[in-house]
């Protein structure tokens, strides 16, 4: 996994993905007690970053692995990503996705044209379904973060960001990204050691989930106690991938991790100041910059807001937070 990776991607991806938006308040810069910039990923298509690294692996498929179809597992995601480029390759899809997944992901999912299968996430293991399936059916699989051109995909955010970053004058920040097994933050670390090494990524977790943060403390991957427990579905995974790390070791800061009760203040915050929809998962970034600024550097902050597929109910819940 290297920078020319990101940039085929790029080229790839160009016309097929939103080229998102850097977003700012300046109730959040008072808040933070420096300058915030939101990049909002919640914006892409399929509402999350994730149709990045679904376009990025499908469309580098060859053409018999095109028609013979892929298979994916995500908690909703990664899921619509891979099922929106699917669709638009011709190609059959199957999504494994855990049945207490949120309801709007998994009928967004199979509203893409996927095929759906639901597991247990506290007893089933989906890469056991996941290996069963494809060799079953001879599909593909196409991890949700642990796959080079997921990865590629991914670090395209990566290059935006240096290029708003540059645009703006912001030569030295942390780059806070909401992390589950790595695919967006070894990718937009990748991409920023290339074109603006005065940026570093530092991943963002919610509490009991901070695989990653663990694992850059201690040099080695940590696993998680429990699979599930967190409001932040999306970016909650049983440890950094083995493709993912490496690169996280080499390039990113320490890692951060923030509160379910943090995540849905910051929800509010962008929704009340910025006019975007995040879920919790895709809010952690955010939340990190605005409640724990005591662990960055530099007088400004970059935050993606990596998806906006929130169930209403958690979405009205969040908005009630006394901001």
């Amino acid at each position: 996994m290297n920078i020319d990776m990101i940039t085929a991607a790029a080229a790839r991806l160009d016309g097929h993905v939103r080229r998102t938006p850097l977003l700012s308040s300046p109730f959040l810069d008072e808040i933070a007690g420096r300058r915030v910039f939101v990049k909002a990923e919640c914006l892409q298509h399929t509402g999350s970053f994730k149709a990045r690294g679904g376009w990025s692996a499908v469309s580098a498929l060859t053409e018999a692995q095109r028609k013979a179809g892929v298979i994916a597992y995500s908690s909703g995601n990664h899921a619509q990503g891979v099922a929106r480029a699917a669709a638009a390759h011709g190609s059959p899809c199957v999504i494994i996705m855990p049945a207490n997944a949120p309801a709007i992901k998994i009928a967004n999912t199979r509203a893409l044209g996927a095929e759906v299968v639901l597991y247990d996430r506290a007893t089933e293991d989906r890469d056991a379904i996941g290996l069963r399936l494809s060799t079953e059916r001879g599909l593909t699989l196409i991890k949700p973060f642990d796959d080079a051109q997921v990865m590629a995909g991914q670090g395209t955010t990566g290059l935006e960001i240096a290029a708003q970053a540059a645009a703006r004058g912001i030569t030295n920040a942390d780059v806070l990204i909401c992390c589950g097994g790595g695919g967006l933050t070894a990718g937009v670390a990748l991409a920023l050691e290339a074109s603006a090494p005065g940026l570093r990524a530092r991943p963002c977790e919610p509490e009991g989930f901070d695989d990653t943060a663990r694992s850059l403390a201690t040099g080695q991957i940590q696993r998680n106690a429990a699979a599930e427990g967190s409001i932040c579905d999306a970016i909650v995974t049983p440890q950094p991938g083995d493709l993912t790390f490496p690169i996280m070791q080499r390039l990113c800061g320490p890692g951060l991790v923030v509160s379910d009760d943090d995540c849905l203040r910051a929800m509010a915050l962008a929704f009340a100041r910025l006019r975007i929809v995040i879920e919790p998962g895709g809010a952690a970034a955010l939340a990190a910059a605005l409640f724990h600024g005591d662990s960055l550097q530099g007088d400004a902050v970059i935050a993606i807001a990596t998806g906006g597929n929130v169930d209403p109910d958690t979405f009205t819940r969040a908005i009630a937070m006394d901001t």
